[in-house]
């Protein structure tokens, strides 16, 4: 399972904006959000952790590997 902080997703848009973009790498993929800790936890068989990353950049956010 893939972890990230992302201490700018503040809100639930920024949750379901954060799951849209990684959903569109893998549309299996398990996103599980924690607004309170700003966590953000993956798990895919589709994209790696560079990918991922990426994909919460692109959609605004700053994610750090946790």
């Amino acid at each position: 399972m893939l972890a990230y902080r992302v201490d700018d997703m503040t809100c639930g848009h920024c949750a379901a904006t954060i799951t849209k973009a990684i959903q569109a790498l893998d549309s299996q993929a398990r996103v599980e959000i924690d607004l309170a800790q700003h966590r953000v936890q993956v798990e895919t068989a589709q994209a790696d952790a560079e990918a991922v990353r990426a994909a919460i950049e692109d959609a605004g956010y700053t994610p750090v590997a946790a």
